[in-house]
């Protein structure tokens, strides 16, 4: 099963070309779900699992792998389905989120499909606001389902939203020797409701507003109606943009910023699960500003201080 994954490596031509390609797998159903294959690093056949006490409830257990301890979610449980019963012949797509490696069991594995971030579409709006889900694409006449991998793991381990007090003052400080003044306000494009309302909070406690948007689509669209009211950074400071976001990815977004004369000069954080994966190189390709791996406040802090005070750190 693991070589399903085997060229993982050549699949980095697809960054910036507004592409990815979806690992597909089964939950206790018919219905197909995917998974963006960056963001896994194996795929095995479930090892024996260790209970712990403790645990929470929809982690069915930890494995010792590749030296390992990784705790192994039982995701249709997590997205309010059936808890899996056939373990043993069920398989685990280890994957790395937010700065950490877990498992989630799954039923079966398919195949990787090659897609374009304009075939992802936000879920409907009749999903509700308890889904599970941060989008849906159309294969072979079926629906897939792209499950909030963030939102479950903010409920198995809830992070601090809150940034270190100090930077409120170093920011102010910032303030002081600027000419200009600097404007309180942030645009967020992210599509997880969860990472969006945590970047939200965290910008909040030193003082920010922000506009928040669910794509690069709609973050690029905003960006055009704000400029043709006027001067761009007389509206927003910066930008905090994930990279995985249905319709446009935050690399094209940034590289179509950069291409618009009213848009170019607009800071430009990319602020994402995929941490481990892409390199400075791709980042100053596209022309973003800075990149951070979710969800540290206090980073994200600081490249906010960054931006205002015009790169200077």
């Amino acid at each position: 099963m693991t070589g399903i994954l085997d060229s993982v490596n050549q699949r980095t031509q697809l960054v910036g070309q507004n592409r990815l390609e979806l690992l597909m797998f089964k939950l206790m159903g018919r219905q197909r779900y995917g998974i963006n294959v960056f963001k896994v690093k194996e795929v095995l056949q479930c090892p024996r699992l260790t209970s712990m006490p403790n645990l929470h409830r929809l982690v069915k257990g930890v494995a010792h792998i590749r030296g390992q301890t990784i705790s192994v979610i039982d995701l249709s449980l997590a997205v309010g389905g059936r808890p899996t019963t056939d373990v043993e012949n069920s398989f685990v797509v280890i994957s790395e989120f937010n700065r950490s490696v877990q498992g989630f069991l799954v039923s079966s594995v398919e195949r990787i499909i090659n897609m374009h971030w304009e075939s992802i579409l936000p879920p409907p709006e009749g999903a509700g606001r308890s889904n599970y889900l941060t989008a849906v694409t159309n294969i072979d006449d079926e629906l897939v389902e792209i499950i909030d991998v963030e939102k479950i793991l903010a409920e198995i381990s809830p992070v601090d939203e809150a940034m270190n007090g100090e930077l409120m003052s170093q920011i102010a400080e910032v303030e002081k020797k600027e000419e200009k003044k600097i404007v309180r306000r942030i645009l967020i494009a992210d599509d997880s409701a969860v990472a969006r309302k945590q970047v939200q909070r965290a910008i909040e406690s030193i003082g920010f507003e922000s506009i928040l948007v669910k794509d690069g689509k709609e973050a690029y669209n905003k960006l055009l109606e704000m400029a043709a009211e006027g001067d761009i950074r007389d509206q927003i400071s910066l930008l905090i943009s994930d990279i995985e976001m249905p319709e446009m990815d935050g690399y094209t977004l940034t590289a179509e910023i950069r291409r618009h004369p009213d848009l170019k000069d607009l800071h430009v954080i990319l602020h994402t699960s995929l941490s481990g994966v892409f390199n400075q190189a791709m980042v100053e390709r596209v022309g973003a500003n800075e990149f951070i791996a979710k969800f540290n406040p206090d980073e994200l802090g600081t490249a906010v201080k960054t931006a205002i005070s015009g790169g200077k750190k």
